[in-house]
């Protein structure tokens, strides 16, 4: 009887692969605005690249006004020009983010764009990763907007279908349900952004579902069976079959993951002062566009963004009010 239920948990396994697998090319090939293709193309700028991830509320919402958010996905950190502080930064606390910004038909548009190797990202994708960010937000929906080739285009699809598993199973582990499909994924949000430092609030995550239940809904279950996690239910009460002795287990191991995690992402901020490209651009662009006041950099203030940010808040700070008692 050994073979039978091997082979039919081979067999529910290929399935889930292939049903997981199916949802993502639809995804990641879904066509975006050609304006985005062109800013890639500047972005890159020859330069030598696996892949490039889009993600984020552009994806969600193409607006020429805001600041479209792409990873490029390297074979080597030394595919990239970089200081070797930088490429030090990178290899200790990835990614490296930049701020770039190109004229495209006549209209500026903005980038913020993270780097990462290839091997970096299928470490953040595994459930063994102690840090939540990568899986957390590839989970999500993604487009591949530039590839390299078919080899490099696999790569991804597998790196992102892990990311779905990671995520699922940590999901099943970390609430006690029955829940839907979306009760499960919202549970899961809530507490990535608790663990992530991050500034929005953790209702953000139901945010994320809106208008793309029936996108989670086909991916929990295949991704369950896929990682080997039973459950059963319906579609309104799905529960995974765990021990409380297994779900005690993985909030152990999530309460050090949170706490690590706070202390990681405040060390990507403080990093970020050295090794963030543009960064004095990226301010000015976001005071301009949260207050309508221009913060002009002189080409300086634009090369040295660390060295000046202390003037520059007080001019940010100068304008504002300014404004204010206007």
């Amino acid at each position: 009887m050994t073979e039978p239920r091997n082979a039919s948990a081979s067999g529910l396994r290929a399935e889930a692969r292939r049903q997981l697998d199916e949802t993502l090319i639809t995804e990641l090939t879904t066509p975006v605005d050609p304006r985005l293709h062109a800013l890639v193309r500047a972005v890159l700028g020859g330069r030598r690249a696996l892949a490039v991830l889009f993600y984020g509320s552009g994806l969600r919402q193409f607006d020429p006004d805001g600041v479209f958010d792409f990873y490029i996905i390297l074979d080597r950190l030394t595919d990239w020009p970089a200081g070797n502080l930088a490429r030090l930064g990178n290899a200790v606390l990835p990614p490296n983010v930049f701020y770039a910004e190109h004229e495209i038909g006549g209209v500026t548009l903005r980038a913020k764009v993270a780097l990462l190797t290839c091997a970096q990202f299928r470490a953040g994708s595994s459930p063994r990763a102690m840090d939540t960010t990568l899986w957390a937000r590839f989970c999500q929906p993604v487009r591949l907007v530039w590839v390299s080739g078919p080899d490099a285009a696999d790569s991804v699809l597998q790196i992102l279908r892990d990311c779905v598993v990671t995520a699922s199973g940590w999901a099943a582990r970390l609430a006690t349900g029955p829940y839907s499909a979306q009760g499960w994924w919202e549970a899961l949000f809530r507490r990535t952004y608790r663990a992530e430092l991050r500034v929005e609030n953790a209702s953000r995550g139901a945010a994320i579902l809106a208008g793309q239940e029936a996108r989670y809904e086909a991916l929990l279950r295949p991704a369950w069976d896929l990682c080997g996690l039973t459950h059963d239910g319906t579609d309104a009460a799905l529960v995974p079959h765990l021990s409380a002795a297994q779900r005690r287990r993985a909030e152990r191991r999530w309460v050090r993951m949170a706490q690590r995690g706070r202390w990681r992402n405040v060390a990507r901020l403080i990093k970020a002062a050295f090794t963030f490209k543009n960064g004095a651009a990226y301010l000015a662009w976001k005071i301009e566009r949260h207050s309508g006041f221009q913060l002009r950099l002189s080409s300086f203030e634009a090369r040295h963004p660390l060295l000046c940010l202390p003037a520059l808040l007080w001019r940010a700070r100068s304008i504002f009010l300014r404004g204010m008692r206007g």
